[in-house]
């Protein structure tokens, strides 16, 4: 039976060429969306957009870097030429550097908060402009555990988080009056994504001189759940936040941690 939680919401997800980003579209797409990918990197953009437009799903792409302003209000004017609309913005590019505060350098913490936090405040503003005019629209921003409380190695990312979830409160509060909701998702450990499987496992499996195996069994015990957070357990929530089921939420930072963070 065909779903139709968000059938044609024209929808914009950033970060989408991998990852959570990229299950995000998939996700969205089974729901009848209308998914506008952005990236930065034309080759996973690019295999992205196909499989959209398999599912008879791909809006318009884009490769927007999300800290230039210019380039995410030209590609914003280039979708609403398109649509006549923007019904959802998810923003999910982000990046992570790990470093002890001392050795934290400094090019890296700029850049993670011009990502993180300035990427997602350009995004919003762009997509505001547009949803204010149509006295609807929803903004979602892929936050992190790590938006609620610090962590290890986790200075520059956790700030560029904990200002996300700052940020979306109050641009929920400028937007209400407007009929634009604005809600964070704050995942777990999302171990099978390429952040973990790439990096942060050798990173950690070096700093305390364990193996990869022992890394994830310690990530694992962690959750009161007894399993990590999985893309299809964010996807779950994103299209609920999305949809009209949740049209009386806005301003909030919804844990999806399996009781790791209960606050």
């Amino acid at each position: 039976m065909e779903r139709s939680v968000l059938k044609d919401r024209v929808t914009i997800i950033t970060g989408a060429g991998r990852g959570i980003g990229e299950a995000l579209c998939d996700g969205f797409a089974d729901e009848g969306a209308t998914i506008c990918p952005w990236d930065i990197n034309k080759e996973n953009l690019q295999r992205v957009a196909d499989h959209l437009e398999k599912k008879n799903a791909l809006g318009k792409k884009g490769i927007v870097d999300i800290t230039d302003e210019t380039q995410v209000e030209n590609e914003i004017n280039l979708i609403v030429e398109k649509f006549q609309r923007i019904d959802i913005m998810v923003s999910n590019a982000g990046i992570l550097y790990s470093h002890e505060i001392t050795d934290f350098p400094e090019q890296e913490w700029r850049r993670i908060i011009e990502v993180n936090l300035t990427g997602y405040f350009i995004c919003a503003k762009y997509a505001a402009k547009v949803m204010k005019k149509q006295k609807k629209g929803v903004i979602l921003q892929i936050n992190s555990k790590s938006g609620k409380k610090g962590s290890y190695w986790n200075s520059g990312y956790a700030s560029s988080k904990f200002g996300g979830i700052g940020l979306t409160q109050s641009i929920a509060l400028d937007l209400a009056p407007f009929g634009i909701r604005v809600n964070a998702i704050c995942p777990g450990n999302i171990l099978e994504s390429p952040l973990w499987q790439k990096s942060l496992f050798q990173q950690y499996a070096k700093k305390w001189g364990i193996s990869v195996e022992e890394v994830k069994r310690k990530y694992v015990e962690q959750v009161p759940l007894g399993r990590p957070c999985t893309y299809r357990d964010v996807i779950n929530v994103a299209i609920f936040l999305a949809s009209d089921y949740a049209d009386y939420m806005t301003g909030q930072a919804i844990n999806v941690t399996g009781g790791q963070e209960m606050r």
